[in-house]
């Protein structure tokens, strides 16, 4: 089949959808990404793909813009008669179903991997953008030949519940899998605990409370090491400057060591990962750090208890709270032997749940099912 995936940055499918799209070339499948342009597509053709830019934004909301990329994605369509179009996150899943209507695509797979900023921000402004969002996903998604990808179960049952999208037209998918094969389940480094959050450094992941609930650690254990892993993100509305973050340093005793390209080897010298976040589809942080075998702690929010079973595979706290995370920190950071039980609960259940082959399997099972039922163009 001619197979699209459309997504706001080609990073994020080398990321998150490089395997699915791997397999989708080895069966034989014509497989094209579309994205919006310089963000990281050059590396598209080194694995076989086709590439497309269009102009996509990942924040913000300008109506020329907004109408630009639903006629680029519909021209696209209309030109190319993908047999399957497979979009991900907010924009690309609203804009890409209504001009995969008018194109009349036969299939669309519509991937929800969080909701994110929108559904995390608190006041008026954030509710009236959410209204307007919900309107949209349920224009977008009254479409019988769709399927809708969840990652939790609570985002699944919220959107059903708000008649968003219609129960049978749901798949429940937890997250991208992650490459057991690419983690050694390894013992923990021989030094003091290091506690590492990997995420871009947004507001919205936790990470000024990471470096609070840090500095209250310290005083206690001043050896104790607090890393943010992760690159500035300026297109995103919640994002950290970089003086944010030189300052959390200063006042914190934080330690940003920026993007790490070898997720395996900051995980082997880790002994905790922490995920204080806002809000979560299925947090690819946390099944990296199961497939490493390494005890968690984040926050109890949907996608977080996706993964952690607290007590059992790691920690949840409460959401933006900084008392209770430098508590669980303190908890896990004098204690080894339970650090090790839950990091070795935690790569069971990474086996047993989150393995890429698994993700990728029901993934074209959704497709070949979806793909069975379409009517002929």
């Amino acid at each position: 089949m001619k197979l699209f995936f459309v997504v706001n940055e080609a990073r994020f499918f080398i990321s998150h959808r490089l395997a699915l799209g791997l397999t989708a070339i080895a069966r034989g499948d014509d497989v094209w990404v579309i994205t919006a342009p310089n963000t990281g597509e050059e590396k598209l053709a080194h694995y076989g793909f086709k590439h497309v830019s269009v102009p996509l934004t990942r924040s913000g909301f300008t109506l020329l813009q907004e109408i630009a990329a639903y006629r680029a994605l519909k021209k696209v369509y209309r030109q190319e008669k993908p047999d399957l179009v497979h979009h991900v996150t907010i924009k690309p899943v609203i804009y890409g179903s209504l001009a995969a209507r008018a194109a009349k695509v036969a299939a669309v797979v519509n991937a929800v991997p969080g909701l994110g900023f929108v559904f995390s921000r608190r006041g008026l402004r954030a509710a009236g953008l959410r209204m307007l969002v919900n309107t949209l996903y349920r224009f977008a998604f009254a479409n019988i030949n769709m399927r809708v990808i969840f990652q939790n179960s609570e985002d699944q049952r919220e959107f059903v519940g708000l008649g968003i999208v219609r129960r049978e037209q749901t798949v429940l998918i937890r997250g991208s899998g992650v490459d057991l094969d690419a983690y050694d389940p390894c013992s923990e480094p021989d030094a003091p605990p290091v506690f590492v959050l990997v995420a871009r450094m947004l507001s919205d992941k936790g990470v000024v409370e990471f470096a609070q609930a840090a500095e209250l650690v310290k005083r206690q254990y001043p050896d104790w090491r607090f890393l943010l892993a992760g690159d500035i993100d300026p297109g995103n509305p919640a994002a950290l400057s970089r003086a944010q973050l030189n300052n959390l340093q200063e006042e914190h005793g934080v330690e940003w060591i920026g993007y790490q390209s070898d997720m395996p080897e900051l995980m082997a010298n880790s002994h905790v990962v922490c995920l204080p976040t806002y809000r979560e589809g299925l947090p690819k942080t946390l099944l990296e750090a199961s497939a490493a075998q390494r005890a968690m702690i984040a926050t109890d929010i949907a996608g977080c208890r996706e993964v952690i079973t607290s007590g059992v595979n790691g920690l949840l706290v409460p959401p933006r709270t900084v008392e209770p995370l430098a508590q669980a920190m303190l908890q896990l950071g004098a204690d080894p032997a339970l650090r090790q039980r839950l990091a070795r609960a935690a790569r069971e259940k990474a086996e047993a749940v989150f393995a890429v082959e698994d993700v990728v399997d029901h993934t074209f099972r959704v497709y070949d099912e979806l793909l069975a039922t379409c009517l002929p163009r």
